[in-house]
């Protein structure tokens, strides 16, 4: 990644994540499209998964996913059931998923600026938090399957 290319993070679990880089594709928030339509190409992307399956309260805390946003403009997908939200046409990104491998975030939460803010957390509620280029390299790095 370049620095002149953005780098974002996704909070889905680690079974989306999982369908997620074997689709090569992102979707965020139940497949709004406000989310999505923020990356650019090239755009750096890692996924943060919470838990390990939507709805679960046990927790994950893991960064599972990472890759580079590989088209112009989202794309409405066909339509598929998401439960409670009922049948919709979720809004989604291609993405070149990088081949890695789960890190717990405790493992690398004092080396991010991520995590500087005590209440750094909140900003995961959104479903979509920037990064900046290094936090991204460094999960990069992280993640690499050795």
């Amino acid at each position: 990644m370049t620095t002149q290319q953005r780098a974002w993070l996704g909070v889905v679990s680690a079974e989306h994540a999982r369908r997620a880089a074997e689709g090569g594709f992102i979707q965020l928030n139940h497949g709004k499209r406000y989310g999505v339509a923020r990356l650019r190409a090239g755009d750096g992307f890692a996924i943060y998964s919470p838990t390990e399956r939507l709805g679960e309260k046990a927790p994950l805390r893991a960064f599972t996913a990472l890759g580079v946003v590989a088209d112009a403009e989202p794309y409405q997908a066909e339509p598929m059931s998401m439960g409670a939200h009922g049948i919709v046409r979720p809004w989604r990104r291609r993405v070149e998923f990088d081949a890695v491998h789960p890190v717990p975030l405790a493992e690398i939460t004092a080396e991010l600026a991520l995590t500087d803010d005590p209440n750094w957390g909140y900003q995961l509620r959104r479903g979509l938090v920037s990064l900046t280029a290094e936090d991204f390299q460094l999960l990069r790095n992280a993640m690499a399957q050795r």
